[in-house]
C-alpha cells in the first residue's frame, strides 16, 4: 500500500503519475519534528537491517554508516567521502525487522543520515516544509519497489541501436576524428553502433550550432555514418552563450526565457562558451521552445543526444569572477603571507558551483517568482524532459536515444541517466556496480558509467575488465577526458581481447533487451541485490561485489588489478559461464565460496538451475544482428 502525507504547499515536481489522497503531514507515521524551517522524520534499524536506495549515490548498496545529500552536484571526484553527485532521487527501503518505503517527493535538498550519527538511527532532513511525502508498505523488497514504480510510471525504452558498444572521447574535434575511431573499429573488427560528438562539435560551444570548419556539410555526414550503420550522438549543455546575433539566445531573451536575478535581470554565469544565460526549464512554455532545439539536429539526421552541465554546472558567476578579480588586483604588489595567499587562491578555487551564486537564481512556477535553491534539483530534469516531450510528439516514442547527466525521479519516464565523470580507479568499477540496482529501484534503467573511466589514465587492463561488467549495463559507453590516454579498444596490444569482449555484448542483446523491456513494462529490476532472491541467506544479504541479472543469472566482475580471477559466492548451485568471443565455457558449481579464474578477455557469468538464455551471432552492428538463429546456454539444453 502507498500512503501520501503533504505538508504546506508542495512544488508539482511531476514524478508521480499515479494519485493518492492525501493526510495531513501530521499523520505521518514515523517520528517527525519541524524546526527552523525544516522537517525532519527518522526512524530506528536493528542491526541486520538493510536499507536501500537513493538512486545514484556515493558507496555501497546497503546505504547504512553513512550521511547522504539529495543535491544535484557537478562534482567529478566521486570518492567514499562525498556525499552527493549528480543525481537526486529520494527513495529509501528500510528491509528486515520492519519492510517500508518512503519517497520524499521535495525538490529542494535533502540531508540522509543513516547511521551516521547514531549507527542505530537514521535521520533524515527535509529543508523545507512543502513537500508530499509517501509511505509505501510491502512483505518484501520487490514488492514495495513494484509498488513504488508503479506509481512514478514507466521507464524509458531506447532505440535498440543504443544497446550497441559506444565510443566517446572529449573530444572527436573534426569529422577527420570521428572517422578516425571507426576505422580503427572497423580495422579491428570490433563491433560499434555510436560515435560521441563532445563540445568541439559546435561552433565556439554553441548549442544548436556546427563547426564548418570542423564539420562540413554535416548533414550529409551524418547520412554518411548513418549508412554504415553508424549514430553521432552530440552533446547539448544547459547554458546559453550570451552573444548577439546567436539566433537561440536572441530567441530566449526576447522571449524571457532564460531565469532571473532579484531585480529581474537574466542571471549570468560562464562555462563553455563564457558567459551564458540559463533557460528557465521550470516553465512549460520555455521547455516546448527548448526542446523545439534540437529540431536543428534531427533534421540532420542524429537520433541521439546526451544532455550535460545541467546541474547546472557553473564555472564562475559574472559577480563572483568580478569579486575575485577586484581582489586579487588589490593585492598586486604586496608581499602574501600565508593567509592572505591562501585565501585569494580559495577565491579563485571557490568560484565553481557556489552556493551564493545558486541562491540568486529565480525561476517562475505559475506566474510567482521561486528562488532556485527551493528547486535545484529540478532543474537537470526540466532539460530532459524538454527534449523527451519533443522527441515523443515529434518523433515517436523509443525513437530517440536520449540521457542525461543530472536527474530526478520523474525524468526516468523521458531518458536514461549515464553515473557522470568517474576515473580510471578499480574501485570504480565496484561504484558502477554498486549504482545499478539502486538506479533501477528509482526507475532509471537505461544507465551505465564511463566505462574505462573518463579521469585520469587507464590501463590496458583496467579497461578490459571494465567492459566486462560494462557488457551487461543498458548503456555500454566508453568515454575519457582530454588529456588523458587514448583507451579506445584498438589502441592497445593485442585489441583481439577487446573484441572478444565487446562480441559476447553483441551475442547477448536478445537477451538484455528482452529483459530491459520486461522490467519497464512490469515495474521490475535489470539488477537486484542477492539479498533480495536469498533473503535468509546471511552472506548473500552482505554481498555488495555480485549482482542478480534479470530471472536467470548473477553476474560477479573482476574489480582488482593483477589477479587471474576472483572469489565468489553462490547462493546456489549454478553454473559457471566464460564467454569470450564466440567461445562458451560452462561447469557446474555447488552452493558456497568458490574461486574462479577468468582472464582478461573472458565475461563471467552464474547461470540459475533450471534456467537458460539464448546468444545469438555478433556483427559490426546492431542491425546486423541475426534474432532468428539462437542458441541458448544453460540447462535443459
Amino acid at each position: 500500500m502507498i500512503y501520501k502525507y503533504t505538508s504546506g504547499q508542495p512544488i508539482d515536481t511531476g514524478a508521480m503519475v499515479m494519485e493518492f489522497e492525501a493526510e495531513p503531514v501530521a499523520a505521518f507515521p514515523l517520528p517527525h519534528t519541524t524546526e527552523d524551517g525544516r522537517f525532519c522524520f527518522r526512524f530506528t534499524m536493528e542491526p541486520d537491517d538493510i536499507v536501500y536506495g537513493l538512486g545514484e549515490a556515493p558507496r555501497g548498496i546497503n546505504k547504512r554508516g553513512w550521511v547522504y545529500e539529495s543535491y544535484c552536484s557537478d562534482d567529478p571526484f566521486h570518492t567514499e567521502t562525498k556525499q552527493s553527485l549528480y543525481a537526486a532521487h529520494n527513495f529509501i527501503m528500510l528491509s528486515g525487522s520492519k519492510m517500508f518505503g518512503v519517497f520524499a517527493d521535495f525538490p529542494a535538498r535533502i540531508r540522509w543520515d543513516i547511521g551516521y550519527t547514531k549507527t542505530d538511527e537514521a535521520v533524515v532532513t527535509l529543508d523545507g516544509t512543502d513537500f508530499d511525502l509517501y509511505m509505501i508498505t510491502g512483505d518484501t523488497p520487490m514488492d514495495i519497489v513494484r509498488q513504488f514504480r508503479e506509481a512514478i510510471g514507466k521507464s524509458y525504452v531506447p532505440p535498440l541501436w543504443a544497446f550497441g558498444y559506444q565510443q566517446s572521447r572529449w573530444s572527436y574535434h573534426n569529422a577527420e576524428a570521428v572517422d578516425s575511431v571507426i576505422d580503427g573499429y572497423n580495422n579491428a573488427q570490433i563491433p560499434l553502433d555510436c560515435v560521441y560528438l563532445d563540445i568541439d562539435y559546435m561552433e565556439r560551444y554553441k548549442d544548436f550550432t556546427i563547426s564548418e570548419a570542423a564539420f562540413p556539410d554535416f548533414k550529409n555526414y551524418v547520412q554518411d555514418k548513418r549508412r554504415q550503420g553508424i549514430h553521432l550522438i552530440p552533446i547539448i549543455d544547459a547554458g546559453v552563450k550570451k552573444e548577439d546575433g546567436y539566433r537561440v539566445y536572441e530567441e530566449g531573451k526576447q522571449k524571457g526565457y532564460f531565469c532571473k536575478t532579484a531585480d529581474g535581470s537574466d542571471f549570468e554565469a560562464g562555462v563553455w562558451p563564457g558567459i551564458c544565460s540559463f533557460p528557465d526549464f521550470l516553465r512549460p512554455e520555455v521547455r516546448q521552445w527548448f526542446g523545439s532545439q534540437y529540431q536543428y539536429l534531427l533534421d540532420m539526421g542524429i537520433d541521439g543526444f546526451w544532455n550535460d552541465m545541467n546541474e547546472p554546472a557553473l564555472f564562475y558567476s559574472v559577480k563572483g569572477i568580478e569579486e575575485a578579480l577586484d581582489k586579487a588586483a588589490a593585492l598586486k604588489g604586496q608581499n602574501l603571507d600565508l593567509g592572505r595567499f591562501f585565501n585569494l587562491k580559495d577565491t579563485f578555487m571557490g568560484l565553481s558551483n557556489r552556493q551564493e551564486d545558486y541562491a540568486s537564481i529565480y525561476h517562475q512556477i505559475d506566474g510567482k517568482l521561486v528562488n532556485h535553491q527551493k528547486v535545484h534539483n529540478l532543474y537537470g530534469a526540466g532539460m530532459t524532459k524538454a527534449a523527451g516531450d519533443y522527441f515523443a510528439e515529434h518523433c515517436g516514442e523509443g525513437e530517440i536515444l536520449m540521457f542525461s547527466r543530472a536527474s530526478t525521479i520523474g525524468a526516468h519516464r523521458t531518458a536514461g541517466i549515464w553515473f557522470g565523470d568517474n576515473h580510471s580507479w578499480w574501485s570504480h568499477i565496484l561504484l558502477n556496480l554498486k549504482m545499478l540496482p539502486s538506479a533501477n529501484m528509482c526507475g532509471f534503467l537505461y544507465c551505465g558509467a564511463d566505462l574505462g573511466g573518463f579521469n585520469e589514465n587507464a590501463t590496458r587492463d583496467l579497461v578490459l575488465r571494465f567492459l566486462a561488467l560494462g557488457v551487461f549495463t543498458p548503456l555500454m559507453r566508453n568515454h575519457s577526458a582530454l588529456g588523458t590516454r587514448d583507451q579506445e579498444c584498438y589502441r592497445f596490444e593485442n585489441t583481439q581481447d577487446f573484441k572478444d569482449i565487446v562480441e559476447v555484448r553483441y551475442r547477448l542483446i536478445p537477451y538484455l533487451y528482452s529483459t530491459f523491456k520486461r522490467a519497464s513494462e512490469q515495474n521490475d529490476l535489470i539488477f537486484r541485490p542477492l539479498s533480495f532472491d536469498y533473503p535468509d541467506d546471511s552472506v548473500a544479504r552482505e554481498c555488495e561485489t555480485q549482482l542478480m541479472l534479470g530471472d536467470e543469472c548473477m553476474i560477479a566482475p573482476v574489480y582488482e588489478q593483477n589477479v587471474q580471477g576472483r572469489t565468489v559466492y553462490l547462493p546456489e548451485d549454478m553454473t559457471f559461464v566464460k564467454l569470450s568471443g564466440t567461445r562458451v565455457q560452462t561447469q557446474t558449481l555447488e552452493k558456497g565460496v568458490h574461486y574462479v579464474k577468468i582472464a582478461l578477455n573472458e565475461v563471467p557469468l552464474f547461470l540459475k538451475k533450471g534456467k537458460k538464455i539464448p546468444l545469438t551471432n555478433s556483427a559490426l552492428r546492431t542491425r546486423d544482428l541475426d534474432w532468428d538463429n539462437v542458441t541458448f546456454i544453460g540447462d535443459d539444453v
